[in-house]
């Protein structure tokens, strides 16, 4: 009766807990021999194993392809196995894709030997006419499972368990449902648990907190802090204009009515500070702001020849419009190009200006139309403070130009039809109109006996820096 079983495939348990597979070559009653064996799942090293009957454990059946007899010869109704796939249903446990045990041959095999059926297998039974109909225990058998399983079989099945518990929730209803923050904020009551922690605290402690002073808590949407006031005043005038500027240092800057200005250069012509002295000062400090306006060292570059900037100056018969064309030369020695626009040349300063700057061999214009419709920057040194108050041709030039404009000592009231973006200012500053833009004051190193006489006392607030920003100071 063991002929029939030569050449199956079986897996083997031994009493030791250790499992070989392998292909029966010889069985009898004291022993079994295998070949092709595998040691729990690993090849072994001999390709011929001989087991003893009194050590073997438990033996199952793996295939019958290569059995030496025809199993339809032993029992003549036997069950094999016929593949079919079978669905997994939603919510099936594991337990129910469990291979089945199948018993295949005689009595005595069936009490010696058992056959795990494979998964997806339904089992049919081979009727005597030949055909095959499925077997009536089907659903039990499917649902069965078997007593005795090997270690590795065991293993499988944990592991289908955890992957099942770990994976097999469905997650799209979840991913469906918004998060309700509001909810679950409100099941947390913030006043009672600082009203806990609070009460933990010693009396000494809530006191020296509650002492603590009024400064102010804010969210962090609201926090935003006012500046302190400034108090920080080196100048005092007899006089103080309307408004007071403030430096990037909290140096407060009053600024001076009309009239003081007038004194002040005044007492500075008298002592030998003359407007010869001061006006190469405000022209090199509106080289040095325009340089700054232009882009600096990344604009003005030799390999950036084919951008080199031009500036338009435009200036009027007054102090005002000399220091405009004496700003005009000094950017002309850095190697921009300038043009110099005036519609009349009589004031004596502004010709002394004139004709050092005609030794640049830049242009000078007497007409709007001769004048280029794209500039970098526009110099304005149209008024001052006694020029008539006009709209010119050259205001609507400047004003259809799309340039930034820079001031040079305008009107505090700003240059009539000009709205410019920055002003440069000496000395001390007039209360001006937001039309002169952003201030700007230049030390023009007038010595403190200059202020002195004229009633100011004065500590310079420039420090390492040549022209410094005002601001207007609200506080």
């Amino acid at each position: 009766m063991s002929e029939q079983f030569l050449g199956c495939t079986v897996s083997v348990k031994c009493i030791d807990d250790v499992a070989y597979q392998g292909k029966i070559i010889d069985l009898n009653k004291n022993s079994l021999t295998l070949a092709k064996t595998f040691c729990n799942g690993i090849p072994h090293t001999s390709s011929v194993v001989n087991l003893s009957v009194k050590d073997i454990q438990n033996l199952e059946i793996i295939s019958t392809e290569e059995a030496g007899t025809n199993v339809n010869d032993v029992q003549p109704q036997s069950k094999v196995i016929v593949k079919r796939p079978i669905a997994k249903r939603a919510g099936r446990s594991v337990s129910e894709c469990v291979p089945p045990v199948v018993q295949v041959g005689s009595s005595q095999a069936q009490s010696n030997f058992k056959k795990p059926a494979e998964p997806n297998q339904q089992q049919v039974e081979q009727t005597p006419n030949g055909k095959f109909a499925p077997a009536e225990n089907n659903a039990s058998n499917n649902k069965c499972i078997p007593k005795r399983l090997t270690h590795r079989q065991r293993t499988l099945i944990e592991q289908r368990e955890r992957d099942e518990h770990t994976f097999g929730t469905p997650i799209d209803q979840s991913l469906q449902q918004d998060f309700d923050f509001e909810k679950n904020l409100a099941l947390f009551n913030k006043e009672a648990v600082w009203q806990e922690i609070n009460s933990l605290k010693p009396d000494i402690v809530r006191q020296s907190e509650n002492n603590r002073g009024t400064t102010a808590i804010y969210r962090p949407d609201e926090n935003i802090l006012v500046s302190e006031p400034t108090v920080l005043r080196q100048i005092v005038v007899p006089c103080p204009g309307e408004k007071e500027y403030v430096t990037d240092n909290g140096l407060v800057i009053p600024s001076i009515t009309l009239g003081l200005h007038r004194q002040l250069i005044g007492a500075a012509d008298r002592l030998g500070i003359t407007w010869e002295r001061r006006v190469e000062l405000l022209g090199r400090a509106g080289a040095e702001l325009t340089l700054q306006l232009l882009g600096g060292s990344h604009r003005l570059n030799p390999n950036n020849a084919h951008q080199w900037p031009t500036v338009v100056v435009l200036c009027g018969p007054h102090r005002s419009g000399a220091a405009g064309i004496n700003c005009a030369r000094q950017l002309s020695s850095h190697g921009v190009k300038t043009i110099v626009f005036l519609e009349n040349a009589e004031d004596v300063f502004l010709l002394q200006e004139l004709s050092l700057y005609r030794l640049t061999e830049n242009k000078v214009e007497t007409k709007v139309k001769n004048l280029p419709s794209v500039v970098d920057l526009i110099l304005v040194a149209l008024c001052d403070e006694g020029s008539p108050r006009m709209i010119t041709p050259i205001a609507r030039w400047a004003n259809s130009n799309r340039a930034p404009v820079l001031a040079i000592e305008p009107p505090a009231s700003g240059t009539p039809g000009i709205l410019c973006k920055f002003s440069l200012l000496g000395a001390l500053p007039l209360s001006h109109s937001v039309d002169n833009g952003r201030l700007y004051l230049c030390n023009l190193a007038l010595p403190d006996k200059v202020y002195n006489d004229a009633g100011i006392t004065y500590k310079s607030p420039f420090g390492p820096k040549f022209v410094i920003p005002l601001h207007s100071n609200n506080s």
